[in-house]
């Protein structure tokens, strides 16, 4: 049975592959970005989120099978704070109602292994506290430090959306529901984002240096459009809050083999 599910950031890099491997399986996609797409609109500002929401409630017809929130930047500023956090957490809400309404809906967002790198953790709880305007003022304080110190923008708000992830999957408005709702977390991936970093060789060994890959090295926007398209089935009817690490991996180089040492 055909289902429909909204691809965010779908017209460049992991957003695109997943909404053409889910066409391929013959889902129906509404493709959001920025300037081009089915609905488009600024998911750094609120506003506009609250009306790319509206707009998908009118042609779903108020119910929604799936959403892949993969929209993001990796910038050393806010912009990385209203997108990757603020703006993803605001439209996942506001397409919960449509989204319960659906047989088997489900929840997939792009995080990143960045998770595992240095953050700063000021920014992640002010995010998970929903103080945005505080939140803003400290990804901009971290900014102005320089783009070593402000890469923490970026990394935080990945910490911060997992660990949303993980909060309010158990919960009566998420699992209660039906909905699933799980996160990747992609290591180096060869996109848009990333096309100046691993064109010369001293950005490729920068890049091997602050996040190995020994699997199979550099991934494909199509390697982790998979994960998605899985995250996002009906099939998946029992993981829920979930981060899957598509790292090559990172994460067990990172974290070791023992990541239950707190429980």
């Amino acid at each position: 049975m055909s289902r429909t599910v909204v691809v965010t950031g779908a017209a460049s890099g992991i957003g695109r592959a997943t909404a053409e491997q889910l066409e391929a399986a013959g889902d129906t996609v509404l493709r959001v970005d920025l300037r081009e797409g089915d609905v488009t609109g600024d998911l750094g500002d609120p506003e506009s989120v609250d009306r790319v929401a509206a707009e998908i409630a009118e042609r779903t017809g108020g119910v929604l099978d799936g959403l892949v929130a993969n929209a993001g930047v990796s910038v050393p500023g806010e912009l990385s704070v209203k997108i990757n956090y603020l703006g993803t957490v605001r439209l996942v809400e506001a397409l919960r109602p449509l989204l319960a309404a659906a047989g088997s809906p489900r929840v997939s967002i792009t995080s990143s292994a960045a998770t595992l790198q240095a953050s700063d953790p000021e920014l992640v709880d002010l995010l998970l506290a929903g103080e945005a305007e505080a939140a803003i003022a400290r990804g901009a304080a971290l900014a102005a430090q320089g783009p070593a110190t402000g890469y923490a923008n970026y990394s935080s708000s990945k910490r911060a959306i997992s660990r949303w992830v993980r909060r309010v999957a158990p919960t009566p408005e998420y699992a209660g529901a039906g909905i699933g709702i799980n996160a990747v977390g992609p290591g180096q991936v060869r996109t848009g984002m990333t096309e100046d970093l691993l064109a010369s060789e001293a950005g490729r060994q920068q890049a091997a240096d602050a996040m190995p890959t020994p699997y199979n090295g550099i991934a494909d926007a199509e390697h982790i459009a998979a994960v998605h398209v899985f995250l996002v089935s009906a099939a998946n009817a029992r993981m829920t809050g979930q981060v899957l690490f598509a790292d090559g991996g990172f994460d067990a180089l990172r974290r070791g083999d023992d990541i239950w040492q707190s429980v």
